[in-house]
């Protein structure tokens, strides 16, 4: 039972620098009941390793710090890995649908940097990309726009997953047409 408890301890140790967080929206729900009205609170966080993982959690509870807590450890335990060029921007241009929510994300050049709405640049920042272009289009509303971004992220392919899956080289893959005429 103590190896158990001390195992955890050093699992959540190790986690604890390795992943940055960040607040993107806060709600305030009341209920109207006999006495008055009883208030809650939900949050809604991003976390991140900024190394190409990222992952979004929502928490409910009656004070804001128990909310924050309960999304944060629900958004490390939803992460995804996200291939990136160069460790700076995506590989091609994306788009990502979740209900109304509709977002474009494009491949950009150095220098640029974050291009992107509150959630989005949340999601960016917390993923690691420094350089990227986007756009929200349709649903206005966090949640929806947090998770199209991240549907979005998930249709990445890095020409290296491409490659193997195909089972060719990479070079093959990312050379370009004319190179591939003028050779035959």
């Amino acid at each position: 039972m103590a190896e158990r408890e001390n195992r955890r301890d050093r699992r959540e140790r190790e986690e604890a620098p390795e992943f940055a967080d960040r607040l993107v929206a806060i709600n305030r729900v009341s209920k109207t009941v006999k006495g008055g009205k009883r208030f809650g609170f939900a949050a809604l966080v991003v976390v991140g390793d900024q190394k190409g993982r990222v992952g979004f959690g929502k928490g409910k509870a009656k004070e804001v710090p128990e909310a924050i807590r309960k999304a944060t450890e629900q958004a490390k335990r939803s992460m995804v890995r996200v291939p990136l060029r160069d460790g700076r921007t995506l590989h091609h241009d994306i788009e990502g649908r979740h209900g109304a929510g509709r977002v474009v994300m494009r491949q950009a050049p150095e220098g640029t940097g974050i291009i992107a709405g509150g959630p989005m640049r949340a999601v960016f920042e917390m993923l690691g990309v420094k350089d990227v272009v986007s756009k929200s289009l349709g649903s206005q509303n966090p949640y929806n726009m947090i998770r199209a971004t991240i549907d979005g992220l998930k249709q990445e392919a890095s020409p290296r997953s491409v490659a193997q899956r195909r089972g060719k080289k990479v070079a093959d893959i990312l050379r370009k047409p004319e190179a591939a005429e003028a050779e035959a």
